[in-house]
């Protein structure tokens, strides 16, 4: 089985972690001329951001060709999809293959302009986190097939998501670094993009996924969202730092 996953605070790798597999990170391929793979189980799991796909996720998807027995989207997200899963079915069936397992868990929400993470964590106990991923997992096991059928109500949040809180071009213009920053590297070392250099100072290029591995990652906690609602960060506690940097660096390509 092969998992591929694209991962910012630790969340999506956490539930890659536990279907098991072999673990492929997308952003350490998606550059590469080819995305052909086999295998008997072939899943993707990723997070969903303003009911949609990362910008790298969809990359993917367009360009992938996945041929196995079984395949499968397990997404993360804070409560709603969209129709995120949907539109993945869609991009699917134009490369020549379908999914037929599709589903999201909810986790922790760590979009820090919309949610205060202190609440957010106090919160994470009552989404039956273990319970969910053991469901995942059976499913899987079990080669459960879904089907997803959009409705007006999910047309119209992802619709409003997607128009009030794009996650396209200029979201970098978003971050502010203070005087706390030590020019560490950490906060390219785990950006998927490879969109931040550290030498004099942080700099900012106009590739972000707004997943916000930086933010959440930085051991001063100097970066800053506009308009953030929180000082607290996060990071899933069944993943290491070192881990999300193996899976995003992008400086030693």
């Amino acid at each position: 089985m092969k998992i591929f996953y694209f991962t910012a605070t630790g969340n999506s790798l956490t539930v890659a972690k536990h279907i098991g597999g072999e673990l492929i990170s997308i952003p350490q391929i998606i550059d590469t001329e080819n995305l052909e793979f086999s295998d008997d189980v072939i899943g993707i799991v990723f997070p969903i951001y303003s009911l949609n796909f990362p910008n790298m996720v969809k990359k993917f998807l367009e360009r992938a060709k996945l041929k196995a027995d079984y395949t499968f989207i397990a997404a993360t997200c804070g409560a709603f999809a969209g129709v995120t899963l949907i539109d993945a079915q869609e991009l699917a069936k134009e490369n020549g293959y379908r999914f037929d397992y599709l589903t999201t868990i909810s986790m922790l929400d760590n979009c820090l302009p919309q949610w205060e993470m202190e609440t957010e964590k106090k919160k994470a106990e009552k989404k039956n986190i273990e319970e969910n991923l053991k469901r995942i997992v059976c499913d899987i096991n079990n080669r459960k097939v879904t089907e997803k059928i959009p409705t007006p109500g999910g047309k119209f949040m992802s619709w409003f998501s997607r128009t009030f809180f794009p996650i396209g071009d200029g979201y970098a213009s978003k971050y502010i670094i203070d005087d706390k920053c030590g020019l560490c590297g950490t906060c390219a070392k785990v950006c998927p993009a490879g969109n931040i250099l550290v030498s004099e100072k942080v700099v900012f290029k106009n590739s972000c996924e707004a997943c916000q591995a930086c933010i959440h990652a930085c051991p001063k906690h100097a970066i800053h969202l506009k308009h953030e609602r929180s000082n607290a960060r996060w990071r899933n506690p069944e993943v290491s730092l070192n881990e999300i940097i193996a899976a995003n660096n992008m400086q030693k390509k």
